[in-house]
């Protein structure tokens, strides 16, 4: 009988403090940044696009079409990214994806023509289709901080690049129109870098 009225200990896990949400291994920091560049893309081309319509004498439709591409794509790909994910693994998926931002982000700046403009962004939206549908796995599965921390990591990720996006694109789009697609297609390289590097292999599950 004595034994229902034992102490409780104070000491277990379930009174431990919770490690809080920005203290994370590197390679989970290394997705974030990641993730704000990648959301910067959105807003990032809004402060050229008078520059583009007057350099490339492009139309207002066709100045639109630099959204319309970009998250058309990006949203029907997201049907098809967790397919993806699902038989290559989560790293792989990610680097995939960031490959992709910094191939079409670079031959968006080297383009000569509205119209390519539009198709590189397309590929970009691929890209960052391939990347976002697996980021929040990878950080959940990488940090330290459990699934409310990293779910607060990756907000605060997401609010950073959607606010800073159009900043960096008004900066570098004062010294050149092209200076947005090159800056995230540097940017992007270095994620990639740090991702390859940081990340841990997730082997892709195994076949029924």
């Amino acid at each position: 009988m004595s034994s229902a009225h034992a102490p409780v200990s104070h000491t277990t896990g379930a009174h431990a403090p919770a490690a809080g949400p920005f203290k994370q291994p590197r390679a989970v920091w290394a997705v974030a940044f990641a993730c704000v560049i990648s959301f910067m893309g959105i807003g990032l081309v809004d402060p050229i696009l008078p520059a583009l319509s007057s350099k490339l004498h492009a139309t207002p439709s066709q100045v639109s079409l630099l959204f319309t591409s970009y998250l058309v794509v990006t949203a029907v790909a997201m049907l098809v990214t967790g397919w993806v994910s699902s038989r290559i693994g989560a790293k792989r998926t990610l680097i995939a994806g960031l490959a992709l931002i910094v191939v079409f982000a670079a031959l968006a700046g080297a383009s000569g023509s509205i119209g390519g403009i539009v198709g590189f962004r397309a590929g970009w939206g691929l890209g960052n289709a391939l990347f976002i549908a697996t980021s929040l796995a990878v950080i959940v599965a990488s940090g330290s901080g459990g699934f409310a921390g990293a779910i607060i990591l990756y907000e605060t990720a997401l609010g950073v690049g959607i606010a800073v996006g159009p900043l960096l694109g008004g900066t570098l789009g004062g010294i050149s129109w092209r200076g947005p697609f090159y800056g995230v297609a540097v940017l992007m390289a270095i994620a990639l870098v740090a991702t390859v590097t940081l990340v841990r292999p997730t082997p892709a599950p195994a076949a029924e």
